[in-house]
């Protein structure tokens, strides 16, 4: 059975005019997302679904050797070609007229640009992410945020749910992210020593990120650690953001506080519904730019005497709210209230998985499946 995804209608509209890139973590479901547009039950054998790993692949489409009598075409890891972006231009401006186009990859269509002339203006990116609370609600498939929080929002384990399949899931899709799309797209050869760094992820996650003790444990310098993280962030493992520091607020400046993708391979409760609605905050900031073209970022907020809000969501460099994660009912953290009497910062939350709902000032104390459905996160 294939699930809609929240991005369909935005695809859609797109490829009426130009080329849709699709890009997102490994195994988030892009290739059934982007099948569906060639039919209901299309799959791999269609005749319009051309995958660069095929090795009948690459010839014809150097070749431009396109299937005859498909309007869309399907290109899936194409970005593996070194000159990738040449051979996309020239097929997109000689058959734009007769053919749409939806590419799809597991790496970040718009970083890895290896030479070749400019698409610029010939294509949208969207960016496919997990499944979250309400787009769950919006599907036929019976979920709740208990199933969310611990397979994660990845479909094979999540509509699974098993956690000897779920175990299985992560320890390949790992392996083949270091150990396939990684040396693909990146000249590493210290492969043991980056899977050993994956490892080591899940127990910063929620924290201000120090390299130095990565660089350390991993006995790499600080070039190599922060190299490395940030190759993994270009293969949809991980994210990092950046501490937001409005006026009147002695705020950090440089520390970062790192986030999975898959959010179920953080072991401690408290730290994993953390990283739950970084992911969901994170969705509908990717999805606020890539259908409404404003700029987003995902911050936090903490001051030099460490106190801290875990998110502030910015649109065009002003902040439009923050919350605050507690796993379980609490009240008002002070941290909160503190920003809000300091910060021009319009709206508090704080999110927990119970079920008090209540308002203190500009403060709102609510459960987060209801936190998804007033601020309508995709």
């Amino acid at each position: 059975m294939r699930i809609p995804r929240y991005l369909e209608s935005a695809v859609a509209d797109v490829l009426k005019r130009k080329m849709a890139f699709v890009g997102g973590p490994r195994q988030v479901g892009k290739t059934t997302f982007a099948l569906g547009f060639l039919g209901r039950d299309a799959d791999e054998t269609h005749p319009a679904y051309l995958n660069w790993d095929h090795p009948s692949v690459p010839p014809r489409l150097r070749n431009a050797e396109l299937p005859a009598g498909e309007p869309l075409v399907l290109l899936d890891e194409i970005h593996k070609y070194a000159r990738w972006r040449n051979l996309l231009k020239g097929i997109y401006d000689t058959e734009k007229s007769r053919r749409r186009l939806l590419v799809t990859g597991s790496a970040r269509l718009d970083y890895y640009r290896k030479g070749g002339d400019s698409l610029v203006g010939r294509y949208r990116y969207f960016r496919l992410h997990p499944f979250s609370v309400r787009e769950l609600a919006r599907t036929p498939v019976r979920s709740d945020l208990e199933a969310l929080l611990k397979f994660g929002g990845f479909p094979e384990p999540l509509f699974a749910q098993s956690e000897a399949e779920h175990r299985i899931w992560h320890r390949n899709r790992i392996s083949r992210i270091v150990r396939e799309d990684l040396r693909d797209l990146e000249h590493v050869r210290e492969i043991s020593l980056i899977e050993h760094l994956t490892d080591l992820l899940p127990a910063r996650v929620g924290s201000p990120l120090s390299v130095r003790s990565l660089r350390e444990d991993l006995q790499i310098d600080h070039k190599t650690a922060e190299r490395w993280l940030q190759i993994l962030e270009n293969l949809y493992v991980c994210f990092r953001l950046s501490p937001y520091g409005p006026p009147r607020v002695r705020a950090v400046k440089k520390e970062r506080k790192l986030y999975l993708w898959d959010w179920s391979s953080v072991e401690d409760d408290g730290p994993r519904f953390e990283n739950l609605v970084a992911s969901q905050l994170l969705k509908y900031c990717h999805w606020v730019e890539d259908t409404q073209g404003y700029s987003m970022e995902l911050r936090y907020l903490r001051d030099t005497d460490k106190r801290e809000v875990d998110f502030v969501v910015l649109r065009d460099r002003k902040p439009l709210f923050a919350v605050e994660c507690k796993s379980g009912e609490k009240a008002v953290a002070p941290a909160l209230r503190y920003f809000a009497e300091r910060t021009s910062i319009p709206h508090f939350y704080q999110a927990h998985l119970g079920r008090k709902h209540f308002s203190s000032g500009n403060i709102t104390v609510l459960p987060f499946s209801r936190l998804c459905q007033e601020l309508e996160l995709p």
